[in-house]
């Protein structure tokens, strides 16, 4: 009898692979098809881990970065500082999009992904270890910026087309429920992220969390990524994802080809979730800035308060996909975006409350988050032919998060700080105005066509 050692020698020539020993090549594989459910799997599994390290960050740059890398300034002025190198991510993440795609074009989907995976982890983990600026000088600021724009190329080159593969997978009638899927990554790596630093605020001495407490969620975030980014890895490789995303049309295209034949969809897309992209930070980021800068109100205590409020995004986002398939994705997102032009009108009254002002803006906030961002993906990118729209939705959703995202909290604490928390109302407004115009010139462009 034939036995098998682990080189693979002695192996019986009708010897057949059970499920089990199959390894990745047979994961999610039925009888060579695979249904929308199992694709979603890994779509949750790359936003998770992403949107974990993006908040990680995120918080850090409001507790930790002011007092760590620009202690020379006031604590307003060092946030600012701090919020310019946060936007450097949303800047490089395009360009990595364009890159990895190069490179997945001249190697393979596996390399492209591989080469993701160390440049995210090197830069997340390189952030853990970053001497302070009392320790290095400038060159810690350096280091802190060059890491950052590594995090912004990475994330640009995860992009691994299983959204669109979702999207283009998804039954007729459930195509809401299926694009909010991916987009529960967002509150749900929130809460992780408020949460662990709430817990570390509460539980450690302010000398202690700024020596050494806040780099152990970027060493959970990096952990975190590598298993995630793994976990997709073997599934775009297996010969089954491989065929299906073949047989879509769902391989990277130039940039050049994109813009001349795809530009106005690009545009109209990243527009048309702007108000959902503006609000992202404005309910996350800059009220933790502003309460550290002018509320008495313990931090610790708040970030328990937006760590419940993610649970209220998170239902949001779930509620978001059957509504829309009710009443259709692009109606959802356009009532949405007047609800947030509404609420924008609150900001100053909220903000200015004191707890129980600050808690309902929170809340609310949270809440219109969850409902709108759980179909800002994918409610203009079904306009892109197959061919164009692995590259073309990547494309879309870094410029929405550059355009939309990337500076607001900049913006947000620059205005607030200096002419009035009116000015963020007027910030947030122009988001939604801009989304509506996005949608109404879309659904022009397709009733002409």
């Amino acid at each position: 009898m034939a036995t098998t050692t682990y080189d693979g020698s002695n192996i019986p020539a009708d010897y057949q692979p059970s499920p089990t020993s199959s390894g990745a090549r047979n994961i999610n594989a039925r009888d060579g098809e695979i249904h929308p459910g199992e694709i979603a799997v890994g779509v949750v599994i790359g936003r998770a881990s992403e949107y974990f390290d993006f908040f990680v960050y995120a918080i850090a740059s409001v507790l930790v970065f002011p007092s760590l890398f620009f202690p020379f300034d006031d604590r307003l002025t060092a946030t600012l500082y701090s919020f310019v190198i946060f936007s450097f991510a949303f800047i490089a993440r395009p360009f990595g999009t364009v890159i990895f795609m190069w490179i997945q074009r001249r190697f393979s989907r596996e390399g492209k992904l591989t080469g993701a995976l160390f440049l995210l982890g090197i830069s997340t983990v390189g952030i853990a270890f970053l001497p302070s600026f009392a320790e290095a000088g400038t060159t810690a600021i350096v280091l802190l910026a060059l890491f950052r724009i590594g995090q912004g190329v990475a994330q640009g080159g995860s992009w691994d087309g299983l959204p669109s593969l979702l999207a283009l997978n998804a039954p007729q009638h459930k195509r809401g429920w299926y694009a909010m899927l991916g987009q529960l990554g967002a509150p749900a790596g929130f809460m992780i992220a408020a949460g662990i630093f709430a817990y570390m605020v509460a539980n450690l001495s302010a000398l202690d969390f700024l020596d050494w407490g806040w780099r152990y969620p970027f060493f959970v975030a990096f952990a975190i990524n590598v298993v995630a980014l793994f976990a997709r890895l073997r599934l775009v490789s297996t010969p089954e994802y491989s065929k299906l995303l073949d047989e879509r049309e769902l391989e990277p295209v130039s940039l050049s080809e994109l813009s001349h034949t795809q530009g106005r969809n690009v545009i109209i897309g990243a527009l048309a979730a702007l108000a959902s992209y503006a609000l992202f930070h404005l309910v996350t980021v800059f009220p933790l800035s502003w309460v550290q800068l002018y509320s008495t109100r313990p931090i610790g205590d708040f970030l328990w308060l937006q760590f419940w409020a993610g649970g209220v995004a998170l239902l949001g986002t779930l509620a978001s996909g059957v509504i829309a398939d009710r009443f259709g994705r692009r109606t959802t997102l356009g009532t949405l975006a007047a609800l947030i032009a509404v609420f924008s009108g609150f900001v100053p009254t909220l903000m200015q409350g004191g707890d129980s002002g600050q808690t309902i803006f929170i809340f609310v906030g949270f809440a219109l988050l969850g409902l709108s961002y759980g179909q800002a993906a994918g409610a203009v990118t079904a306009n892109f032919a197959p061919r164009h729209r692995y590259t073309g939705a990547a494309l879309t959703s870094d410029l929405a998060w550059l355009v939309g995202a990337g500076f607001a909290p900049l913006v947000a604490l620059g205005l607030s700080a200096h002419y009035g928390l009116g000015y963020v109302s007027l910030y947030l407004l122009s988001g939604a105005v801009a989304s509506l115009a996005a949608l109404s010139v879309n659904r022009a462009l397709e009733i002409r066509n």
